[in-house]
């Protein structure tokens, strides 16, 4: 067997070591709770606020505007329930697009059943949002508006500054799913004024299990778990301290080592691209050409499904992502690349590749070396496919 090759840092990352360490002391020495009143439970509440600070400082955000959590998708939900549950006498119309991640769109259903109104905004074929579409779409009902700030699938980058701006004055509030984007592109809330942010601790190379959601100041949202008020009391339950360490410890790696880390990643993933559609016909690149995050590659080649590459590169002991549902265990295509305007069979034939912290320039030769035959032996046995 071949040394394995990971080519999938979107769908998860290893914690750094750097970040286990820095975890290790509080599952045994340090243990409090942070809502104990005593000097084991000063220690943590100390550890807790210097946390919400170093994990801020990541954003340009406040140590009070961060919020904890079990995770993305649950700072999706707090974001979107509990704002529009909290705001909603102002209004009951929120805005988003269709190539959302899958928690913002099952929330928004959810919103729906509660007789909220979701208008959804198309997006071109490089899977950018327009601005002016977003506020053609704005009523005197609207509330909320959610765009994600990259698609953790194609990889393109939205206007988000663009979109902030023209959001600007009208009373409308943002939300943006960053999940994708934090540690890859920089985000700074006095530059991007967004209202409330998704985050992942493992997305920035921390603990799985944990998130956080941006809350600028002044905005209110509806609590989600209710008990003994932690959380500035929208998130009861006792904080996870050596987690949220762990994703403190992240931040300020990602502070101090981003700028080098995705220059680097820019280069594997431009390599990419440029070897991958030169040496195999009929491949084209999914996502925006030149607004796309730093570490994704993802392409379509036509006359084969991506269900029978990834399992194809599996055998080779290559582990990567298809654009098919597929891989999710389901028949429908991506609502992403069809929102593209892809058709049914183009994007069941896409495969994404994601570089990350720990991938070596034998990784790339590898996937270079490999894909091109895995392509040709696919296309030979299918049906669909014609020279």
């Amino acid at each position: 067997m071949t040394e394995p090759v990971y080519l999938d840092y979107q769908s998860s990352k290893p914690v750094d070591p750097r970040v286990v360490e820095a975890m290790l002391p509080f599952f045994t020495e340090r243990f409090g709770n942070a809502s104990a009143l005593h000097a084991v439970g000063d220690d943590a509440t100390s550890t807790l606020d210097d946390s919400r600070a170093r994990v801020g400082r990541l954003f340009g955000a406040s140590p009070e505007e961060i919020i904890f959590t079990s995770g993305a998708t649950e700072s999706n939900n707090l974001a979107l329930m509990g704002y529009c549950l909290r705001n909603k006498r102002k209004g009951d119309h929120v805005v988003i697009s269709e190539a959302e991640h899958i928690s913002i769109l099952n929330t928004s259903k959810a919103l729906e059943s509660l007789g909220f109104r979701v208008a959804r905004v198309p997006i071109d074929q490089f899977g950018r949002v327009s601005p002016e579409k977003i506020r053609a779409r704005i009523t005197d009902d609207t509330i909320l508006v959610s765009i994600g700030w990259a698609s953790n699938e194609i990889g393109t980058i939205q206007p988000m500054r663009k979109i902030a701006e023209m959001l600007t004055g009208t009373g409308v509030a943002l939300h943006t799913d960053a999940v994708a984007a934090e540690g890859l592109v920089p985000i700074d809330m006095a530059d991007v004024p967004v209202d409330l942010m998704t985050l992942s601790s493992n997305d920035i190379y921390g603990p799985r299990g944990l998130g956080a959601l941006y809350l600028r100041k002044g905005v209110r949202v509806t609590p989600s778990i209710i008990g003994g008020g932690q959380e500035m009391g929208l998130r009861s339950g006792t904080e996870d301290i050596a987690s949220i360490v762990g994703m403190a410890a992240a931040a300020d790696i990602m502070v101090s080592e981003m700028a080098e880390e995705t220059s680097r990643l820019a280069a594997y993933r431009d390599r990419l691209i440029k070897e991958i559609l030169a040496r195999i016909p009929h491949s084209h690149l999914n996502g925006h050409p030149e607004h796309r995050l730093p570490n994704n590659a993802h392409f379509r080649f036509a006359g084969i499904e991506g269900e029978s590459l990834l399992l194809s590169l599996k055998d080779e002991n290559i582990s990567v992502s298809t654009g098919s549902a597929c891989s999710s265990k389901t028949l429908e295509p991506s609502h992403t690349l069809i929102s593209c305007g892809l058709l049914h069979e183009e994007a069941h034939g896409s495969l994404e590749l994601t570089v990350g912290r720990f991938t070596k320039e034998s990784d790339i030769d590898r996937i270079i070396e490999v894909l091109p035959r895995v392509v040709k032996r696919l296309r030979v046995l299918s049906p669909l496919y014609t020279d």
